[in-house]
């Protein structure tokens, strides 16, 4: 089951760092994304989400964006989608709970903290209707918003977090197992790829690059046609010259227009770390 979402935030930074980490679970699917209460609204009343990424206090208040939009809701829906807060403050958290949100995130969006957000939501079984429980009859088929299968997405995500994740590169007979960590980027070779390590070596795999964007996630990113890198791998990115550079290395790997919308949040994302810009 697809859990169709939507994201309102007037920070369009914001919005790219959440829809990155929810694309990395495969039944959340980006419908639409709105940056003021109207048109939030709108867009919630047209597509029925199941749930929502709501800022309530931001940076532009003539986006009018505050918990006054769940209550508009209520004028119009029988059941209100899962709302989720993600916000700078503290502050509205107790407000917030009053409204009967669904978690409070603090900004900037940490993809554990998404992760625990959605396990939260399973585990309001027994308190909402909505949700389900996972069913002691085998060939019952359970109906509700968050599914087993979800749940196991959850937890396997929660997984990868703290093991480390290995590619098995199989070729008649020959196992290859490489930790995704050692991996600093993916280049397209047709229909193979090669797969570029930390120690200079390279190992072919006879997959498409878009097999691997679809079964890798975060830190790993596609920024061009023919290029998907280890965001943990970048030593600097120069939008001028549109080459991101890769650490202990002379390498340079271009990325294209259509993937910049990409390169913005990994500027970002090391924006949001141990940071200093001088």
């Amino acid at each position: 089951m697809n859990l169709p979402y939507i994201i309102i935030d007037d920070d369009q930074e914001s919005v790219l760092k959440t829809k990155a980490i929810a694309d990395g679970f495969s039944e959340l699917v980006f419908v639409a994304m709105a940056n003021n209460y109207t048109d939030g609204l709108n867009l919630i009343l047209e597509h029925t989400p199941k749930i929502i990424f709501l800022e309530i206090d931001p940076a532009d208040k003539k986006s009018n964006l505050s918990l006054a939009l769940i209550n508009e809701l209520y004028r119009y829906l029988k059941v209100i989608p899962k709302i989720i807060v993600t916000t700078s403050k503290k502050d509205l958290a107790f407000e917030a709970i009053q409204y009967e949100v669904a978690d409070y995130v603090l900004k900037p969006v940490q993809r554990i903290d998404l992760i625990k957000s959605i396990l939260k939501l399973n585990k309001s079984i027994g308190e909402d209707e909505v949700f389900v429980t996972q069913t002691s009859v085998p060939d019952e088929e359970p109906k509700g918003l968050v599914e087993p299968k979800l749940v196991q997405s959850v937890q396997q995500e929660i997984s990868n977090v703290e093991q480390t994740l290995v590619l098995c590169i199989k070729s008649y007979g020959d196992y290859r197992y490489i930790d995704a960590k050692d991996i600093c980027y993916f280049q397209a070779d047709n229909n193979s790829t090669d797969i570029h390590l930390n120690n200079g070596e390279m190992v072919t795999a006879f997959k498409t690059l878009k097999h691997f964007e679809g079964i890798l996630s975060y830190p790993f990113i596609r920024i061009h046609n023919s290029y998907i890198v280890n965001r943990n791998y970048i030593s600097r990115i120069h939008t001028g010259n549109s080459v991101c550079y890769i650490k202990n290395s002379t390498i340079k790997i271009p990325f294209s227009k259509s993937y910049k919308v990409n390169v913005d949040l990994i500027i970002s994302e090391f924006a949001n770390g141990n940071y200093l810009e001088i």
